[in-house]
C-alpha cells in the first residue's frame, strides 16, 4: 500500500464529523480489512482549535491517539519499535 492511498484512506475518514480516538481506530481497522497485513500501528497528533481558541485557551496543545492491531498489539518489542519510530515512545504502556 502506497503513501499515496494512505493519505486517500486518511481523507475519506477525516471528512466526517468525529472525535479524534474513532479517526484512528477507523482508519487502522480500514487499513487491516482491506491488504491483511500481519499488523496495523496508527498514531495520529492533532491540535484542537477547540483547546487554542476556547475555554482553558491553550496554545500548542496536542492530543495523540494510537490504534494497534495483529502484530503491533501482541508484540511488545514490535510495538515500541513503531511509536519510538513515530516519536511517541509509550512503549511501557499496555495496548
Amino acid at each position: 500500500m502506497g503513501l499515496s492511498k494512505m493519505a486517500r484512506v486518511v481523507e475519506v475518514f477525516a471528512r466526517r464529523l468525529q472525535v479524534q480516538e474513532r479517526l484512528t481506530e477507523q482508519i487502522a481497522q480500514a487499513i487491516w480489512e482491506a491488504i491483511e497485513p500481519e499488523g496495523v500501528g496508527v498514531v495520529i497528533e492533532a491540535q484542537h482549535l477547540c483547546m487554542m481558541m476556547r475555554g482553558v485557551q491553550k496554545q500548542n496543545s496536542k492530543t495523540v491517539t494510537s490504534a494497534m492491531r495483529g502484530t503491533y498489539l501482541e508484540d511488545p518489542m514490535t510495538r515500541g519499535e513503531f511509536l519510538k519510530l513515530c516519536g511517541t515512545d509509550y512503549s511501557s504502556m499496555s495496548p
